[in-house]
């Protein structure tokens, strides 16, 4: 009998609230942001309508109009610009990420990163910690058609690393992103950073943890066999 490959096991990382515990930064940066822009804006509506979302849909959502692709460009620059200043004296990986992140390895998973955030942030992330070395691909919000909660940039992070979506597990932490890994057909892992675990208990997530110090590589890989 010849033997058989086995098959590529993916782990797929929204990037804010995941790999970086930065909701209430991001947040904040949001209110300022509209502030200044006369758009006031609530937590609550943040969550509801903005957190995990690209940033065309989350910018109309601010200011209630369609947004240019040239003045998405600058606005969305402007938010990230004072979000980054806010988060930078803070920056650090989520608890328990980077030894997480090597037992993956060690396992033999393929990493990938699948966000909505712009390339500035990601460079911001990724470089500043810096966890690049750890993934095998980053799928940003340039690379994609449909924002999240369109599965489109887990299938897309998936068929980067070379796994098909049964073999894949996605950790989100927004609503928004887990229905895009649900729909993608994978198991998504609910991370409690910007909901509760009461209200993360019914939205189909596998398994719902506060941080990945409470994950283990058995338990990823329990999902997908």
């Amino acid at each position: 009998m010849p033997e058989t490959t086995p098959p590529v096991l993916a782990a797929l990382f929204d990037m804010d609230g995941v790999l970086i515990d930065n909701t209430d930064f991001h947040i904040n940066a949001w209110l300022q942001f509209a502030q200044k822009h006369d758009r006031p804006l609530t937590r609550e509506q943040y969550v509801d309508n903005i957190n995990g979302r690209v940033s065309a849909d989350a910018m109309a959502y601010v200011f209630q109009r369609p947004i240019t692709p040239g003045e998405l460009i600058v606005l969305t620059e402007e938010k990230e610009s004072i979000y980054r200043d806010l988060y930078r004296p803070h920056l650090q990986p989520a608890p328990g990420l980077l030894p997480f992140l090597r037992d993956l390895q060690s396992e033999g998973f393929k990493l990938a990163v699948g966000t909505s955030a712009p390339q500035s942030n990601v460079t911001f992330t990724l470089d500043g910690l810096p966890l690049r070395p750890y993934f095998d691909a980053v799928v940003d919000a340039s690379m994609i058609q449909h924002g999240k909660p369109d599965p489109e940039i887990y299938l897309t992070a998936a068929d980067r690393v070379g796994a098909i979506p049964s073999h894949s597990v996605v950790f989100e932490d927004a609503f928004a992103g887990i229905e895009a890994g649900l729909r993608a057909g994978m198991n998504v892992i609910a991370i409690a950073t910007t909901h509760t675990r009461d209200e993360l208990a019914d939205t189909g997530a596998s398994l719902v943890v506060d941080d990945f110090t409470e994950l283990t590589v058995d338990a990823v890989r329990a999902l997908i066999s």
